[in-house]
């Protein structure tokens, strides 16, 4: 869209998990830090929790991708599956193969069998969960079964779950204390301060290319902060809608008018008290128009 006004390579503040854009907030360096050291240690649940937006599934991509060599995952991102499903799913990801008709004790078997294979080779087994609160609670118990697998020393699989506070909710039933008791490590993702907002949108649009004069100041990093009260998705969002602001407007530098045109925008953001904006969202909505149509019509490029 505005690529070349900004002289940059790609969007940068899209809402895709992409890990090259990973900032290493400070919260975000700990909580790998803390699963690396969990997993190499063959603790068996782990668990992250954190906020819509907070980043838990970027963390989560984060970890595949330094996951040691000797260990194997598996990933199942949508967790919303029957004990079948499930069971289905975390044979598929380890490579095991099932029949049509297969139950619980084929499963075990098979699956059993897998372990022991990597525990042989020196490697652990690895299955990482990620919107981990939208388990269903009998899942839940099929996922605590699966882990009964293990060795006189340590776990032949270990579980990371990625979830939402819900998740701590779910994991408070009395029908499921005894997988909450086998949490040993858990984590909670922190929200940004001001401070790293600002470089986090820094960090951000030098990844994409961008190579100009400071185009979010500080005041427009503070509203940011206070609009999003640190959360990285909104901020993203936000970001993206000033960008297209100034762009429209042909300005190379993002205003304070153009951040609180962005928030007017956007329901997620907390609207910030002002009696200087009296514009409604239509205005935002118009602006975008506006620069569309006109690049339309003159054949130019977005």
């Amino acid at each position: 869209m505005y690529l070349y006004h900004y002289g940059i390579r790609e969007l940068p503040f899209t809402l895709t998990p992409n890990t090259s854009y990973f900032f290493g907030l400070p919260s975000h360096k700990e909580a790998i830090q803390v699963l690396l050291t969990a997993l190499n240690s063959g603790e068996g649940f782990i668990k992250v929790t954190g906020e819509v937006g907070t980043g838990k599934t970027l963390i989560c991509r984060k970890l595949l991708n330094e996951l040691p060599d000797h260990f194997v995952a598996a990933y199942i991102p949508n967790p919303y599956l029957t004990p079948v499903e499930l069971r289905r799913s975390v044979a598929s990801e380890l490579k095991v193969e099932l029949s049509a008709q297969a139950d619980q004790q084929e499963f075990t078997q098979r699956i059993q069998q897998r372990l022991i294979d990597i525990h042989r080779q020196n490697k652990g087994a690895v299955l990482i969960i990620d919107e981990a609160q939208a388990l269903p609670v009998e899942s839940i118990e099929a996922l605590r079964l699966m882990t009964n697998l293990e060795t006189e020393s340590r776990k032949l699989l270990q579980v990371v779950l990625f979830g939402q506070p819900e998740l701590n909710d779910k994991l408070a039933l009395p029908e499921l204390r005894q997988l909450k008791q086998r949490v040993t490590f858990a984590y909670s993702l922190q929200l940004m301060n001001a401070d790293q907002v600002y470089q986090y949108v820094r960090h951000r649009m030098n990844v994409a290319g961008y190579r100009g004069g400071e185009l979010f100041s500080v005041k427009c990093s503070k509203l940011l902060f206070k609009a999003s009260r640190g959360t990285p998705r909104i901020v993203n969002v936000l970001c993206h809608k000033a960008l297209m602001l100034a762009y429209g407007e042909g300005v190379q530098q993002v205003t304070t008018t153009h951040i609180k045109l962005a928030i007017k925008d956007t329901e997620a953001a907390h609207l910030i008290k002002s009696a200087w904006l009296p514009v409604s969202a239509l205005l935002f909505t118009t602006a975008v128009a506006s620069v569309v149509a006109y690049y339309t019509y003159t054949g130019g490029i977005i």
